[in-house]
């Protein structure tokens, strides 16, 4: 049973469910109640006695048993090594069991295996898998949608810089030539950027484009992971020195490199001590 509630109101239903059925069950002995004084009241009008409820009385009418002053009644003519039996009928629990088995079986049958109303467990499992491939794509998207110039990454994977090269020359070349050398728009295997040359700066300028400059924003064109893509690759393309290159335009990009740490403060306290 899932008892995993969505929301507020899914929590409030499964209450008031329950006390809807505690109050059904409070009723029904109510109503029993009543319903048994009555009759001890009209029997007793009708001089007819009435014995006192009993968990024997309760247990011999629920096993449909006959009293032992009865008994003689039902005596089958026969018996084994002096052991009597008597023709008691099935207890109404065993038949309405019985009973109810055959119901079951008969509605699990037509269900599952003619009207196809429920799906058997193999389809279950193919429903569930099915959903669970949905939740992990809609997680994908989720992850891949996140991705802008803050915290892009510069891929070097052999599928992801083919996918870039493909992207590239459906959409890039036509201004920068097929191989990067620049036409309308700057040569992009030079050290020179107008706009940056870091994964980050490259990936800012292909989403917002530049327009004064002609070149139109691709975010609402290619996917984020798209533009990361084409950005790694254009990366590749640094120092490659394709013939009819465009002359430089912009300045000069050094990568930022990480700050040099001061050997003295990794010295040793010992080996700081022996110099002084």
């Amino acid at each position: 049973m899932d008892l995993n509630f969505q929301n507020g109101e899914e929590l409030f239903q499964f209450i008031l469910l329950g006390i809807l059925i505690f109050f059904t069950l409070i009723l029904l002995i109510v109503v029993l109640n009543i319903f048994m004084t009555l009759k001890a009241v009209l029997n007793e009008k009708a001089g007819i006695k009435t014995e006192p409820f009993t968990l024997n009385n309760f247990w011999d009418r629920f096993n449909s048993l006959k009293p032992m002053s009865e008994e003689k009644d039902i005596l089958l003519d026969h018996d084994y090594d002096g052991i009597k039996e008597l023709d008691n009928h099935l207890p109404p629990w065993w038949l309405g069991m019985f009973y109810g088995g055959i119901v079951f079986g008969v509605v699990y049958l037509l269900n599952y295996h003619v009207w196809h109303w429920s799906p058997l467990q193999a389809e279950e499992y193919e429903i569930a898998m099915a959903e669970a491939a949905e939740i992990k794509a809609a997680g994908s998207d989720v992850a891949v949608s996140s991705i802008d110039e803050n915290n892009v990454e510069l891929l070097t994977a052999t599928a992801d810089l083919e996918t870039g090269e493909l992207i590239y020359t459906g959409n890039c070349a036509v201004c920068h030539g097929a191989a990067g050398e620049g036409g309308v728009g700057p040569n992009l295997t030079d050290e020179y950027w107008l706009h940056g040359g870091s994964i980050s700066d490259i990936y800012k300028t292909i989403v917002h484009g530049v327009p004064e400059k002609g070149m139109i924003a691709w975010e609402g064109t290619l996917k984020p992971k798209d533009i990361q893509q084409v950005s790694s690759f254009i990366k590749t393309l640094e120092g490659s020195n394709p013939p009819n290159g465009k002359a430089p335009q912009g300045e000069i990009y050094t990568p930022e490199e990480a700050p040099a740490t001061d050997a003295a403060e990794e010295a040793p306290a010992e080996e700081l001590a022996s110099v002084e």
